[in-house]
């Protein structure tokens, strides 16, 4: 068996179409604890959004939405709470929601077969070791098609952004880390990217939100929204806790080339500035964290006063689908928001029932 790369298989950009959004129930209230059910509704918001099911008739008019539950107990509990929202619901036992970096990163070839790929779990650096998040990968790549890579190496799908045409964004402080990949410098590093995800240009960011639990996912400081086209944030008020890592992305981003040449266009979008928890904990929010889906894109919203200005210009970004602002503040309380618990299978949305049956 040849790489990814060697049989033509490449990493797809998240606004091409979409068969289906991965999706996982909360369920542990050790975890969540008072905030377990304004998590799940949170959720339930937004695969609604997701799945955007005609007023009138209910029928699917986004991406197909594939719910992970843990046992019958939590299906139940899973189908009450998304009645009126077309999901499909699949027995994976899982620790937590976050299937961005649990799940498999598909790749596709030019025929539009996918496979899918999954690494060695660490649990992001051993932070967070949940019983059988390390076997999601290959459990749901499985439930998608035969053919599927599995790596010894870890890589967490928040890590890595593409834009489809050969250029990846990605964080030092994710993979260049002694607690996830041992013995691996950058060229390794390089190297393995190229040949599972099949880009030619990496381009390596620095800096972390505060608190931010995965040492700086690149979902969380900037994202591809078109080819040559890179969002990331601004910092606004002067107690803004991320200005100097904010202010190091755009600078890096500023006069770099993608794959193709091209030099970033870069458009900023307001921080959400302080956010804090109930307990007074800063919390490590982000607009670069929304989801781009087939006819929505979902922006979270944090309370603060600047979530209606990033919703609307994050929204001039996507003039072809609807942007909505949805409340990820008590999903964040877990460490993340909407890109961290989403993970999309490249395809045709309208086959996705028969392909998912």
């Amino acid at each position: 068996m040849g790489t990814p790369r060697e049989e033509g298989f490449r990493m797809l950009a998240e606004w091409a179409p979409h068969a289906a959004c991965w999706l996982a129930w909360p369920h542990l209230a050790a975890e969540w604890g008072e905030l377990l059910e304004a998590a799940r509704h949170e959720l339930c918001a937004l695969a609604m959004a997701i799945a955007d099911p005609d007023p009138q008739t209910g029928i699917r008019r986004g991406e197909a939405v594939c719910m992970l539950v843990p046992d019958a107990a939590g299906e139940e509990a899973a189908r009450d709470a998304l009645r009126g929202v077309p999901v499909q619901f699949y027995r994976v036992p899982f620790g937590d929601i976050w299937m961005r970096d649990i799940g498999p990163i598909f790749v596709a070839d030019r025929s539009g077969d996918l496979a899918s790929c999954s690494f060695v779990w660490s649990g992001w650096g051993g932070k967070y070791l949940f019983e059988h998040d390390e076997g999601v990968g290959e459990r749901v790549g499985a439930l998608v098609t035969e053919r599927r890579f599995s790596f010894p190496w870890a890589l967490e799908g928040g890590a890595v952004d593409t834009d489809g045409e050969g250029t990846l964004l990605t964080t030092r402080r994710c993979l260049i880390d002694p607690k996830r990949n041992p013995g691996m410098g950058q060229a390794d590093l390089e190297r393995s990217l190229r040949d599972v995800l099949g880009v030619e240009r990496i381009l390596w960011l620095e800096g972390c939100l505060e608190n931010d639990h995965t040492d700086g996912h690149i979902d969380t400081l900037a994202r591809f929204v078109a080819p040559g086209v890179v969002a990331c944030m601004e910092p606004g008020t002067g107690d803004d806790p991320n200005r100097e890592a904010l202010v190091a992305v755009a600078d890096a981003l500023e006069g770099a080339e993608d794959a193709r040449g091209r030099t970033f266009e870069v458009v900023r979008v307001p921080s959400p500035g302080v956010v804090r928890s109930g307990d007074g904990a800063l919390m490590p929010a982000s607009y670069m964290n929304f989801y781009i889906g087939n006819r929505t894109v979902a922006v979270p919203t944090y309370g603060s006063p600047r979530d209606a200005e990033a919703v609307e210009q994050i929204g001039r970004l996507f003039p072809g689908r609807r942007t909505v602002g949805l409340s990820a503040f008590a999903i964040l309380s877990g460490g993340g928001a909407f890109h961290c618990i989403t993970k999309e299978q490249p395809g045709d949305a309208s086959a996705a029932e028969e392909v998912l049956a």
